[in-house]
């Protein structure tokens, strides 16, 4: 069984205030989990967090380095979360979104990250990213699932909300998330495509950190929408208008696919299980799962 640790003995372990407690998970810079409104911390994914960040501090200034600590940085997904710790691969999370994922990997913090980035400019997903960001070094890009992207609304759609054109109409209270996550930055286009700007919308003040937190605050009454996956809305019985399939890859370095961490966490992913288990959620296409879209010099 995974001990979990709540705040208070998570910051008694670290030997750190509560607050910087919550600081940590906001900023997504520690493994955690949300179940019942309360922040959950898996001992086990803890400590290998510590051993990474003292790995780091050793020797930040060091890209791509030879050793990079055992983390998957960037977006959260379920399915992935799921995967990781069902293999027992020995790898934690860490999220913070898929720029700061890619940010991670590029400085040697991480073994690999998990993003979702639309371009704009050619609606081609993660690539130009890397292309930019990592061009010019010895990483991969392999396809991790197809993910349907909605409006995650209240249960029945009171509003009846159809489309982002009905975000405007309706005036429905929505909630964002942090602007270096791939889900805003989607958000972001669709609302310029349908002609509208943020101005025109009642958007909450304050973004969320990760999916499961939209859902929650529709959930709650705190928004009437927001964009998320569809198995948010399927965990929280909430209703779902279906928008977009994205594609969410893994980035890492060429070599490191080949280390028994990563390969036993691809070879569970293609496991039975791990396909039951993203129809549980639902919203995912595996049928391209391992597909190399990008493979650096």
């Amino acid at each position: 069984m995974v001990e979990l640790l709540n705040t208070r003995e998570v910051a008694d372990y670290l030997r750190l205030k509560q607050r910087k407690i919550y600081d940590l998970v906001q900023r997504g810079d520690i493994p955690c989990t949300r179940v019942g409104g309360k922040w959950l911390f898996p001992r086990d994914q803890i400590d290998r967090w510590l051993s990474a960040r003292e790995s780091v501090h050793r020797d930040a200034a060091a890209p791509l380095r030879t050793a990079a600590p055992p983390v998957i940085a960037g977006s959260h997904d379920p399915l992935l979360e799921w995967c990781v710790d069902e293999s027992r691969c020995g790898l934690a999370l860490m999220g913070g979104g898929s720029l700061t994922g890619v940010e991670r990997l590029a400085e040697g913090a991480a073994v690999a990250c998990g993003l979702h980035v639309r371009d704009a400019v050619s609606g081609v997903y993660n690539i130009p990213l890397v292309e930019r960001r990592l061009g010019d070094r010895d990483v991969v890009v392999l396809e991790w699932a197809r993910r349907e992207q909605g409006l995650v609304v209240a249960a029945g759609n009171p509003m009846g909300i159809q489309g982002i054109a009905d975000l405007a109409r309706s005036g429905a209270r929505l909630v964002r998330r942090p602007p270096e996550t791939g889900a805003q930055t989607l958000f972001d286009q669709l609302v310029a495509e349908a002609g509208l700007r943020w101005p025109d919308l009642a958007a909450l003040e304050r973004p969320v950190r990760v999916e499961t937190d939209v859902g929650l605050a529709v959930l709650n009454g705190q928004a009437d929408a927001g964009l998320a996956i569809r198995s948010v809305a399927h965990q929280l019985r909430l209703d779902f208008v279906p928008l977009h399939w994205e594609r969410y890859d893994l980035v890492m370095r060429r070599r490191d696919v080949f280390e028994p961490p990563l390969q036993r966490l691809l070879a569970f992913a293609r496991s039975p299980a791990a396909a039951r288990r993203a129809e549980e959620l639902q919203g995912y296409d595996l049928s391209g799962f391992g597909t190399v879209h990008f493979n650096g010099p």
